[in-house]
């Protein structure tokens, strides 16, 4: 996490120090990085337009669901990115945020009528079905409103991609996408309903991959499907492979974007030469957490240090509310004082004040720390906030985009009136 580094002993973001942060918006807080959600969209964006100079090109659909804040999504936005949502509400944001609804994929196992009709309105770049109700559902509301639904199929292509289970999208016994044996009929049903034309081919096993090797089995097996429906005079007109490389949380080592992509268009290319008299394809992507994991941290204070016979715990103002990860995945996030101190250390778990036992956002950590200190907990800026609740009546944390020297809020903490405003009680 170069953008988030220590001068003089106390912890910066760019070049503004949290603890400057931490006083000007209080505790929990997000804090991003504008330099690293660019640099990060970078890595993408270059490496295609390195590797796909005169073809139909490649287009980088930040995954919405990793972080939703307008401000990303319109930093984004700016830098050329498509998005990949999984609601209408998704969609919505999208568009409050000056993104184009054209250079949107609609992705999801549960799309409903209502959120069909939202995304044909605004007419979206496709919709990636995962079902063959689906079809019947998108191919009826399309024909409601007079319009031909763009589709791409996502194909589940029974390739595991050895990552946490609760993360892994690709094997057969996951929900997502119509099986890899199934899918020829599938595309032959979609073919042949009036309100539907197919485009493209979608394909996503999992997150948090460190290797390609398993992108680039389930690449093997979607471009073999493609020349089977070329076969039978279904032709695609884009590839989207979908999202999956993982971040660096404590000592991973995940592929390099560039060396991932140069490999991946070289695979492509070869394809299209041999099979294809060079016909080009466009190639898609779906990244997330690539982009926004190591773009932001969760500031929070120590409230108290409780030291046991088997145990010590420093009980911090975030919770899992806040930061659900650690509770759901056993995620493993790595904790830095935002003020280092010399002196001795003791191990502690980091703890919020939430009452259940799985409130805990680290285990085991050797820290030199006080009552009062600041923590930050590191990469956190993909599936912090997007999966923060209110339990407990909790208000969700404030969020700032660090911009250089300058700070600016992009999302005020929640009150607690407004938590309670939608309820009434009965008369």
């Amino acid at each position: 996490m170069s953008h988030f580094t220590y001068k003089d002993g106390a912890l910066f973001a760019e070049n503004v120090a949290l603890r400057d942060i931490a006083q000007q918006f209080g505790t929990p807080a997000y804090v991003y990085s504008k330099a690293a959600f660019t640099d990060n969209f970078s890595a993408y964006a270059n490496a295609c337009a390195e590797n796909r100079r005169g073809d139909a090109g490649a287009l980088v659909c930040y995954s919405v669901k990793s972080n939703s804040n307008l401000a990303v999504l319109n930093l984004l936005s700016r830098l050329g990115s498509g998005f990949d949502i999984v609601s209408g509400g998704e969609l919505q944001r999208v568009i409050a945020a000056g993104g184009d609804p054209r250079k949107v994929i609609f992705s999801g196992v549960g799309k409903s009528a209502e959120e069909m009709r939202l995304a044909l309105a605004h007419d979206i770049l496709c919709f990636n079905v995962e079902s063959v109700g689906e079809l019947h559902r998108l191919n009826d509301v399309a024909g409601d409103v007079g319009k031909q639904a763009p589709v791409s199929l996502r194909v589940n292509p029974n390739v595991d991609a050895k990552t946490h289970p609760y993360i892994s999208t690709g094997l057969k016994e996951n929900k997502f996408g119509i099986d890899f044996d199934e899918a020829m009929a599938a595309y032959q049903l979609a073919a042949s309903l009036p309100h539907l034309k197919v485009v493209g081919i979608d394909c996503h096993i999992g997150s948090q991959l460190l290797d390609d090797a398993p992108l680039l089995e389930a690449l093997d097996k979607v471009i073999e499907l493609i020349d089977r429906l070329a076969a039978e005079g279904i032709h695609l007109h884009h590839l989207d492979i979908g999202g999956g490389i993982g971040i660096t949380y404590a000592n991973e080592k995940p592929v390099p974007i560039g060396d991932y992509l140069a490999r991946l268009f070289r695979k492509v290319d070869q394809w299209r030469a041999a099979k294809h008299n060079g016909a080009p394809i466009q190639v898609m992507f779906e990244p997330g957490r690539s982009i926004a994991g190591n773009a932001g941290i969760l500031l929070t204070e120590v409230q108290y240090l409780k030291h046991g016979s088997t145990k010590n715990f420093a009980i911090v103002d975030a919770a899992m509310n806040d930061l659900m990860r650690p509770a759901m995945y056993e995620a493993w996030h790595g904790v830095q004082p935002v003020l280092q101190r010399t002196g001795s250390t003791k191990i502690y778990d980091v703890v919020g004040p939430v009452c259940e036992s799985g409130d805990w956002l680290a285990r085991q950590r050797e820290l030199a720390i006080e009552q009062g200190d600041l923590l930050a907990i590191m990469s956190a800026g993909a599936y912090g906030m997007t999966m923060a609740s209110n339990y407990n009546t909790r208000g969700r944390a404030v969020e700032v985009m660090v911009d250089g020297d300058r700070v600016h809020l992009i999302r005020r903490r929640e009150a607690a009136t407004e938590l309670y405003a939608l309820e009434s009680v009965l008369p």
